[in-house]
């Protein structure tokens, strides 16, 4: 019985060479698959493969997207593993109309950058030119036409009521801000505050920068108040009430004219 157990040495080399055999061509299969990937990498990130290829500029209305991507210095040669996000957030953030931005990779070759403008309070009107107020006071170049986004500022001839006025702006709720078309300053003897203003829906307002933020926000109330048609001026200071004006001489002889040649 115990001579049937016994394996010849013959026997069992062969099988051990073809266990050893696998195993070498296994453990070789392996280190081709590593090699192939790292070449693959590295042919991958030195091609323009790896570049980006699509910058999407989202939430700008004042600067052109052209003027963000610059500002970024991402180019479709930046490689797209390269694009330090927060570092191009301090690059845009540098200019003057930015307040902030977010900046992001979509893979495989898109960056999206996301900013946040400063809010224009208004345009002041100098020599027929146009000077843009960010809510911080800073005032930009001059141009030719206002973007319309904001109220227009007229005969503000000193500074120091400009920046009150600039001021006064910045706490008004936009939702009132966007009624108003212009603001004269108009100062007068006893008080260098008034202002008048040109609202969109035809109304005259006479008011005073000095808590212009906390009497104006109450001007939609006001005009709900109103006959349809009326016309007249709107004072909001020491109190709030309206003061009916005549029909201009000039429509009413135009009127009378027109009924003559009838």
């Amino acid at each position: 019985m115990e001579e049937r157990k016994v394996v010849s040495i013959e026997e069992r080399i062969p099988r051990l060479k073809q266990t050893r055999k696998s195993k070498a061509n296994r453990r070789l299969i392996f280190y081709l698959s590593i090699l192939f990937v790292l070449i693959s990498l590295v042919i991958y990130l030195q091609s323009p493969l790896s570049h980006v290829r699509n910058i999407n500029v989202e939430g700008a209305q004042h600067i052109s997207s052209e003027e963000i991507t610059k500002l970024s210095g991402i180019t479709t040669d930046t490689n797209y593993w390269q694009v330090n996000a927060k570092e191009i957030q301090k690059q845009i953030e540098s200019h003057e109309q930015i307040n902030s931005a977010d900046v992001s990779r979509q893979f495989p070759s898109t960056v999206e950058i996301e900013v946040k403008e400063a809010e224009r309070i208004g345009y002041v009107m100098e020599k027929g030119q146009y000077r843009a107020i960010l809510e911080d006071g800073t005032q930009l170049e001059a141009t030719s036409v206002p973007a319309g986004d904001a109220p227009v500022l007229a005969g503000f001839s000193k500074a120091t009521y400009l920046e009150e006025m600039s001021k006064e702006l910045k706490e008004l709720p936009s939702s009132v801000a966007s009624l108003i078309s212009e603001i004269h300053w108009v100062p007068k003897e006893g008080n260098p505050y008034q202002i008048r203003l040109y609202m969109n829906d035809g109304y005259e307002v006479l008011a005073s920068i000095r808590n212009f933020s906390t009497k104006m926000p109450s001007y939609p109330s006001i005009v709900s108040q109103l006959e349809p048609g009326s016309h007249g001026i709107i004072h909001i200071d020491v109190g709030a009430y309206f003061e009916e004006l005549p029909e201009e001489e000039g429509s009413s002889d135009e009127e009378n004219t027109n009924e003559a040649e009838g």
